[in-house]
């Protein structure tokens, strides 16, 4: 079967160490798409962390697809309409919340144009031996202005799509297992990185909002080609007729991918597409 959609995480994948879509992998894209080809984004990233770069590919004029939040809300970024949506229930919410006062970490949550943190000069922490502003890079790369509450468990009276929570590397290494123990048989915990832990609702994840959405457009798992580098992509990877791991990927979504294409920073996704899709 020929190609239909091609699905692709953000950070690591689609883009180079910048944050940038190079201009080889943003050709072959568009080129794809007039193909007829789907485009989808599949991140961590709120759904607002995804609208320029869905700009740049032009997903805006060919009813392209965001998952955000790791695969709890789903839109067509053309019309704007909420093809899936699965927060987290507002009780589960607060008591993760409220459990994660014990540890040394930043918890942060969202709501429209805000990012909600306890403290927003408490931003720094070590990462590769540098200091490292996690709650800036977070907020931009959602687009979100910042604010502070003290008591977030007791601010939340909204359904939540994920909670985040950041911390030295080292410390959550050492501290995820108590992290989630209450919450391990009801909802996913899970690593989104180094320095990333979060919450979402149970069994939500990437392919799981992918097959959603897919199965009303007529495309079939065969007929999908899925991009990542993450622990949170390896679902899509093995969703996928062709799962491909990017080379900067972690050990486990390269056993689990069906092939290895070459990094995010020499425009890996762009060379993998050339070899599968003709007239690119």
């Amino acid at each position: 079967m020929g190609i239909k959609a091609i699905v692709m995480d953000v950070d690591g994948t689609l883009t180079n160490d910048k944050k940038e879509i190079t201009p080889k992998t943003r050709e072959v894209l568009l080129k794809a798409q007039e193909q007829g080809i789907l485009l989808i984004l599949a991140s961590g990233r709120p759904t607002t962390g995804l609208v320029e770069m869905g700009k740049v590919l032009e997903m805006d004029k060919n009813n392209g697809l965001f998952i955000s939040y790791n695969g709890s809300k789903v839109i067509n970024f053309q019309t704007g309409e909420e093809l899936f949506n699965e927060p987290l229930k507002l009780e589960d919410a607060k008591a993760v919340l409220e459990h994660m006062k014990k540890f040394e970490i930043k918890p942060m949550i969202d709501k429209g144009d805000y990012m909600y943190v306890n403290d927003v000069y408490n931003c720094m922490i070590r990462f590769r031996g540098e200091p490292f502003n996690v709650i800036k890079y977070e907020s931009r790369g959602g687009n979100y202005k910042l604010c502070e509450i003290d008591d977030l468990a007791a601010f939340v009276d909204y359904p939540l799509n994920k909670i985040l929570t950041a911390g030295e590397p080292e410390y959550l290494q050492e501290h995820y297992i108590e992290m989630m123990e209450p919450f391990k048989d009801k909802l996913n915990c899970m690593f989104t990185g180094p320095f990333y832990f979060e919450f979402t609702a149970k069994d939500i994840d990437k392919a799981k909002a992918l097959d959603t959405v897919l199965k009303p457009l007529d495309i079939t798992a065969d007929e999908v080609i899925a991009f990542g580098d993450g622990h949170n992509d390896i679902s899509i990877i093995k969703y996928a007729g062709t799962g491909v791991a990017m080379e900067n990927a972690v050990a486990d979504l390269k056993e689990a991918a069906d092939e290895i294409t070459l990094s995010n920073e020499q425009d890996g996704i762009a060379e993998s597409l050339l070899k599968h899709i003709s007239n690119l």
